[in-house]
């Protein structure tokens, strides 16, 4: 059964890395991307990382020593993320098909989806990248009348998009509770409350629920973990489609992986060094 999320506040342990190589700084996300990480921020001179309450720093620690930078560690309450999202966001639209934007940008007219969303947590390195090639495979395909999933849903905009194109069941899963609220918000702000937002991940759908289009920007090892779950929650002839995976790092190894879970391959693009990808689960 799928949980729902209570009303609870978190702490986070931030991580910093003080480096400024662009070579450097996406090696170290890279070797970052794990599920105990919930985003990141970058500025001129550091990577900063955020994990979960209770994770194990162990692992950051061994890495700024195997690069052979400096990083120190804190604990955060909930930050004003708007504020923070406010100095650094641009907007992202695809041409005149897809505007996604905050309160504070302008409107453009003659789009033909726009989202306004407000975060609670900064989407992270590679965000424009990532999402918006999830919107250009999402463009290719008939969402009209559809299940679908939006896997780690975040803050709900692939989601609200899938409702926006006509999809009739669209659930949003997020394991991050801070995840879970903004994007029950922001299907609210878009009158897309009729999506189902669950604090959950894929395991917690029961196994007669399936879907004919499963979206899943999360990040290679989640994806790797979860490709059988993916394929056993996919209608025969259902679409999957994903992010979050470097191009020159992750492609072949996700790949691979979900052509042996019984994937067939349809589709790549590439974008700022960050990948999506297009299979389909044959009939």
């Amino acid at each position: 059964m799928l949980k729902f999320a209570k009303n609870i506040r978190m702490q986070y342990m931030e991580v910093r890395f003080r480096t400024a190589e662009p070579a450097e700084r996406e090696r170290l996300i890279a070797l970052l991307d794990n599920d105990m990480v919930t985003g990141f921020e970058e500025t001129e001179t550091e990577i900063i990382a955020y994990y979960k309450d209770g994770a194990d720093l162990q692992q950051a620690g061994n890495i700024a020593g195997e690069l052979d930078i400096a990083y120190n560690t804190a604990i955060i309450g909930e930050k004003n993320w708007n504020e923070e999202w406010e100095r650094n966001f641009e907007p992202i639209m695809l041409d005149d098909y897809c505007y996604i934007r905050a309160d504070f940008h302008p409107e453009r007219p003659g789009i033909k989806h726009e989202i306004i969303i407000t975060p609670k947590m900064s989407f992270g390195t590679g965000h424009h990248a990532t999402t918006m090639q999830m919107i250009e495979l999402m463009r290719e395909l008939d969402l009209d009348g559809k299940a679908v999933l939006d896997f780690g849903t975040g803050t709900g905009i692939l989601a609200i998009l899938a409702y926006k194109c006509g999809a009739a069941h669209v659930t949003g899963i997020d394991n991050d509770v801070w995840a879970y609220k903004n994007a029950v918000e922001n299907c609210e702000r878009n009158d897309a409350a009729a999506i189902r937002i669950c604090q959950a991940s894929i395991e917690d759908i029961r196994d007669e629920e399936t879907f004919d289009v499963i979206l899943a920007n999360i990040n290679r090892h989640i994806l790797l973990d979860t490709m059988p779950m993916m394929f056993s929650r996919l209608h025969n002839g259902g679409d999957l489609l994903l992010s979050g995976i470097l191009e020159n790092e992750d492609v072949a190894i996700v790949r691979s992986c979900a052509e042996k879970n019984g994937f067939t391959f349809k589709a790549l693009t590439g974008r700022n060094k960050w990948a999506a990808m297009h299979f389909r689960k044959q009939l």
